[in-house]
């Protein structure tokens, strides 16, 4: 008996959901999307076993149906599929990273016969679309899923069987309360670095030392303020009531250290690291989070002809996977500061013991 798998947008998740369950016994995926040359592209790459142009087409067999759409259509999409007449006991998903609206909207549409759960794949990539899918994406991740409270338990548990592919670690959580956590770790931190690096932009209007002295620490730290545009605001309008209640503790946080600095309270300064620190060591490190981790070792490199790219060949030779590198500071006679970033914890791991082990000083 073969199980038929819709992947509604095959870009970096949805292509790479397609790539965990293609080639597996019984199996089967379809990739759906309106746009002839992107269904051309998902067969030629090997990621799917069939695409189409046709909704209908792709859906009408299809025992899960999972649902890539950014978060601003996925409404539209599930209402979309509302109309169509889908397999019965058929599960239908998606993968957007606000859940209680659509869960709200799945359960308006009133299905017969149709399970709809919520899911929540928490990882990503520096890049984007069907070429950035990979096998790999989810492996040791989060995958949140939401369902509703009368979410029927064996359809459930059959996509939870069926995730396995994807070697995340499946959480289950109410589709609210996924919404307060990830807004608190995800959303609210976005606002804060796009708030933060527009302020030093207004200074930097009037005196551009600003910008060049905001290489390094200030430009990792605010790097999630590059995130798409559009994106960014369907989630966090999707996600407002959540966002404006994080944004007003933000404010009385905000408020709590312009009281101390007023002061010059250096004791509830201490505290404030204190606690801080002692809370993030408590933040698994090695685990697949919903903001991108970035994997970098920083070295010391003389500045000679040929350096960056004796280290680029020795990485080379030994199968490791650079994925970017960059030389922070470089002045002569004086060291210079090479950052070396990687996508997998394992590249890192043995770019690590590499270059100390043929002498060079590396720092984590």
């Amino acid at each position: 008996m073969t199980t038929t798998i819709a992947i509604l947008g095959v870009g970096l998740i949805g292509g790479s959901l397609a790539l965990c369950f293609k080639g597996k016994p019984g199996i089967k995926v379809i990739g759906y999307s309106p746009n002839p040359s992107s269904t051309d592209k998902y067969v030629k790459r090997g990621v799917v076993d069939t695409a189409t142009t046709s909704l209908e087409e792709a859906v009408s067999d299809a025992d899960y149906i999972f649902v890539c759409s950014p978060v601003g259509m996925l409404d539209s999409m599930l209402t979309r599929l509302r109309a169509l007449p889908l397999r019965r006991g058929c599960v239908v998903t998606d993968v957007g990273s606000t859940k209680a609206s659509v869960s709200k909207c799945a359960r308006e549409l009133e299905w017969e016969e149709i399970h709809f759960i919520g899911g929540h794949p928490m990882a990503g990539s520096e890049r984007s679309g069907v070429e950035a899918a990979s096998t790999l994406l989810f492996e040791n991740a989060f995958y949140v899923l939401t369902p509703n409270e009368d979410v029927n338990e064996s359809a459930y548990q059959c996509l939870v069987d069926l995730l396995q592919y994807t070697r995340a670690h499946i959480i289950r959580m109410d589709p609210e309360e996924h919404d307060r956590v990830v807004g608190a770790i995800s959303h609210l931190p976005h606002i804060v670095a796009a708030a933060l690096v527009n302020q030093v932009r207004e200074y930097n209007e009037h005196n551009d030392m600003y910008v060049h002295l905001a290489a390094g620490g200030f430009r990792d730290i605010t790097r999630i303020a590059s995130s798409d545009p559009t994106i960014w605001s369907d989630i966090l309008i999707n996600n407002r009531e959540v966002m404006l209640t994080l944004l007003r503790d933000w404010k009385h946080n905000v408020q709590d250290w312009i009281d101390i600095l007023t002061n010059q309270d250096k004791e509830r300064i201490q505290q404030a690291f204190k606690q801080s620190g002692e809370f993030r060591s408590r933040m698994p490190e090695r685990r697949k989070g919903i903001i991108h981790a970035l994997y970098d070792l920083y070295m010391d490199v003389p500045d000679t002809p040929g350096i960056i790219g004796k280290i680029a060949t020795v990485l080379g030779s030994h199968h490791i996977n650079l994925s970017n590198l960059q030389i922070i500071e470089s002045r002569e006679d004086v060291p210079g500061v090479l950052r070396l970033s990687f996508r997998q914890q394992e590249d890192w791991d043995k770019a690590n013991a590499l270059l100390t082990s043929i002498g060079y000083t590396v720092y984590v």
